[in-house]
């Protein structure tokens, strides 16, 4: 198993917000994945799934514990309800990947180029998602806790009904967020390079931004509270 140890433990941060614990893992000695295919309910324990085309693939439900995926093709590989633990993906590529109802717990998911991904009633606990781009990224009504968004371009992802505990957005962009009926707590915005809110800025409290991405937000906020700015 995965030794880790914990980076930040959700501790005051900047200006008393409480940051997000980060998980720090070790994977232990990997075998390299041969099996070809997924299989639903599958078990994936301490292995390496080197530039694997996982397209079309079937691995709903399957566990992968301890596992490093490198370069993986994940076009609409179907992963709903899956659990991803003590794991590192690097650099998959893909679009329409399904993770709905998903469970990601300590994983590092860096330099990823996907589109469409479901992560709908996903469960995130300990993630770090580190550069790369995502376009239309669904988590709507997701559950996010000590979630870290790094050095990555986020296009008009999808927060609607989602909650967010001791989420950070660090030197990224987010363009076009929908947060339509989201929960913010300890939501820390004030490191985004780009926050474009398309929906739902009303549901920012809970989260803290900087004074300039206040004077941005200025227009989008007025029209929500339907303030009218003249002159």
């Amino acid at each position: 198993m995965a030794r880790r140890a914990m980076g930040g433990a959700g501790g005051p941060g900047r200006g008393g917000v409480k940051g997000a614990r980060r998980p720090e893992l070790r994977l232990p000695p990997l075998e390299p994945y041969r099996d070809g295919r997924l299989e639903p309910d599958g078990d994936y324990d301490s292995l390496e799934f080197r530039e694997e085309d996982l397209t079309g693939q079937n691995g709903r439900g399957a566990r992968f514990m301890d596992c490093a995926l490198k370069g993986c093709v994940l076009d609409e590989t179907g992963l709903r309800h899956a659990r991803i633990l003590d794991s590192v993906l690097t650099a998959p590529r893909g679009v329409g990947t399904d993770l709905a109802e998903s469970t990601l717990r300590d994983v590092e998911l860096t330099d990823a180029r996907l589109g469409g991904v479901q992560l709908h009633g996903a469960v995130l606990e300990r993630v770090v998602i580190r550069g790369g781009k995502i376009d239309y990224l669904n988590l709507r009504k997701a559950g996010l806790r000590d979630v870290v968004f790094e050095g990555c371009v986020l296009v008009e992802p999808d927060f609607g009904g989602a909650r967010l505990e001791r989420v950070e957005f660090t030197d990224c962009a987010l363009k076009g967020a929908d947060l339509t009926g989201a929960t913010l707590t300890d939501v820390d915005l004030r490191g985004a390079a780009e926050l474009e809110i398309a929906r739902g800025v009303g549901r920012l409290a809970g989260a803290v931004i900087s004074a300039g991405q206040l004077v941005d937000l200025a227009p989008v906020l007025a029209a929500e509270w339907g303030i009218r700015v003249e002159g």
